[in-house]
């Protein structure tokens, strides 16, 4: 599986029933509520990939793909881990006399060992992401306790399989946080069908394609190009032209980093030449339409997500192979994208 196709299901579609986007996504209003819901959504995803992901491929199939045991079982403890989440954030919603949110349908673009490893650093990843964002907003200290909690826990699967990949475990000082939308935006995808007795305020923004390349992503090196985002910004937004202004905004640990674009390839396409000093790891870019404000309210497009390295700082003989990691790292292949419903304007948690 290419790293494209992975990506791409971050950022095709929304969740639930289809209800189109606003032209201006509001930053959402929650209470602890909202917030529990919104992370059982969340580890309910987390569950049920892992779940299929054990059911598809057996003990043998990991050793064969190069991970040796205990790896297997140590996936196996992942998995309970994630079930435990579902179960206990159920229970506190449930004695606080909030309806909790329940599984719905989901799909994986997962086809082999290697293919689902590379999705789980990604959704580990994003989790990480998740709660380190929302913990600014839940009001109640015990709960605060119970995220901060879950959090670490994510932050070690995501170390863990990462260095299992050939990655860095912990390649920045500081995890990413990301608010609700953006998180929205980038986990919808995976949730195809069902219902659910609740309704989350998130909504996603349109999405945003990375060109595919067979280069690794180096910080103050390599060139970025977002596939039609030019055009798909105009959709988005009547008052851009080719005269606005638009940044690509980096997010990589405590940093928001700000590149302004460039219209390129006929007049669709943005591109930046270098990926700002300090972007490592996996991060995150969206693009905004301020070189300083960075809210819900300037975001045109986004998040994509970008495994990027320090300049002249490559990893050697990688587990996952040079074109799956590039393909992650490059973003949307127009063929996933069609797959995954590219150009889909985002969906309402349902």
């Amino acid at each position: 599986m290419l790293w494209s196709t992975i990506v791409t299901a971050f950022a095709a579609v929304g969740f639930g029933v289809a209800s189109p986007i606003v032209k201006r996504v509001d930053t959402p209003a929650v209470n602890d509520g909202i917030i529990l819901n919104y992370a059982l959504t969340l580890e309910y995803l987390e569950r049920a990939f892992y779940r299929e992901a054990l059911a598809n491929y057996t003990q043998a199939d990991f050793v064969a793909a190069g991970f040796a045991d205990p790896f297997y079982a140590n996936l196996m403890e992942i998995y309970y881990d994630e079930k435990t989440h579902v179960s206990f954030i159920s229970g506190a919603l449930a004695a606080a006399g909030v309806t909790p949110t329940v599984e719905l349908e989901y799909t994986f673009p997962c086809t082999d060992v290697k293919s689902f490893l590379t999705l789980a650093t990604l959704l580990e990843g994003v989790g990480v992401s998740a709660y380190l964002g929302a913990a600014a907003s839940i009001m109640s200290k015990d709960y605060l306790t119970a995220a901060g909690a879950i959090l670490t826990v994510e932050a070690r699967h995501t170390a863990y399989i990462r260095s299992e990949i050939g990655e860095s475990p912990f390649p920045n000082p500081f995890d990413t946080p990301l608010d609700f939308n953006e998180v929205y935006s980038l986990a919808s995808p995976f949730i195809t069908g069902g219902s659910s007795p609740v309704k989350l305020p998130f909504m996603a923004f349109p999405s945003l394609t990375l060109q595919c390349t067979q280069y690794y992503y180096e910080a103050n090196r390599s060139s970025v190009t977002f596939h039609d985002a030019f055009t798909n910004a105009m959709a988005f937004n009547s008052s851009i032209t080719a005269t606005t202004p638009i940044y690509a905004v980096f997010f990589s640990g405590l940093m928001k980093l700000p590149v302004e674009v460039r219209i390129t390839a006929g007049n669709q396409d943005y591109k930046i030449d270098t990926i700002p000093e300090g972007v490592v790891g996996q991060a995150y870019v969206l693009l905004s339409t301020s070189a300083t404000n960075f809210t819900d309210e300037t975001t045109i497009a986004g998040p994509a997500i970008l495994e990027v390295y320090p300049k002249d700082r490559l990893k050697k003989n990688p587990v996952v192979g040079n074109d799956e990691l590039n393909q992650i790292s490059g973003g949307l292949g127009d063929e996933a994208a069609k797959e995954f419903g590219k150009g889909g304007i985002g969906k309402v948690f349902d």
